[in-house]
């Protein structure tokens, strides 16, 4: 892999998609693959941002109305470092004003939506009732669905590149790394 030009700032790769969509693997992946890189997790902040999100979406979904401040602190602290790459495991891409000057490569995980379901219901009612997996599920249809859909709706297409999230976590990853090195 070509190394960064000394006292350039590091590459900032993005790895937005929906909710269950394989981000978070992803991006431990990529950042393992990368030499000299760390990475920044979403889920690993408490943000304040709109207390509903089907209202948020109806209203339009304005993704600058997140306080990413925490988060986006990091990620310029980062940026200081001598780090050739920074992984940033972020739903919002290019769409958050104040973060989209930062990111250098978008890159979403385009996962269908009945595998993003099925991955985050493994993952987040492992220990669950049927009767919680079942108020989900319905809660999903009824409205939550739409939350996944705006994803599809404005983050997708506003994303540098879009890789299938139906293929192996070693073949994503290997397609967003040689993307690395055509950009570098």
């Amino acid at each position: 892999m070509k190394v960064i030009e000394k006292g350039k700032p590091p590459l900032v790769i993005a790895i937005a998609g929906v909710s269950g969509g394989g981000k978070t693997t992803i991006a431990k992946h990529l950042n393992e693959k990368l030499q000299n890189s760390k990475a920044l997790f979403f889920d690993d902040y408490d943000f304040d941002g709109p207390d509903n999100i089907i209202d948020w979406i109806d209203k339009g979904a304005d993704y600058d109305e997140w306080d990413l401040a925490p988060l986006i602190r990091d990620l310029e602290a980062l940026l200081t470092k001598p780090l050739d790459y920074i992984v940033l495991d972020f739903p919002f891409a290019f769409k958050h004003a104040k973060t989209s000057n930062l990111i250098d490569l978008a890159v979403y995980i385009d996962t269908p939506l009945d595998i993003a379901m099925a991955r985050r219901v493994i993952r987040d009612f492992k220990n669950s009732s049927n009767k919680h997996i079942l108020i989900e599920m319905e809660n999903y249809i009824s409205q939550g669905r739409r939350g996944y859909l705006e994803m599809l709706k404005s983050i997708k297409p506003n994303s540098d590149i879009i890789v299938d999230g139906t293929l192996s976590v070693s073949k994503i990853t290997d397609k967003i790394y040689e993307e690395i090195l055509n950009r570098s």
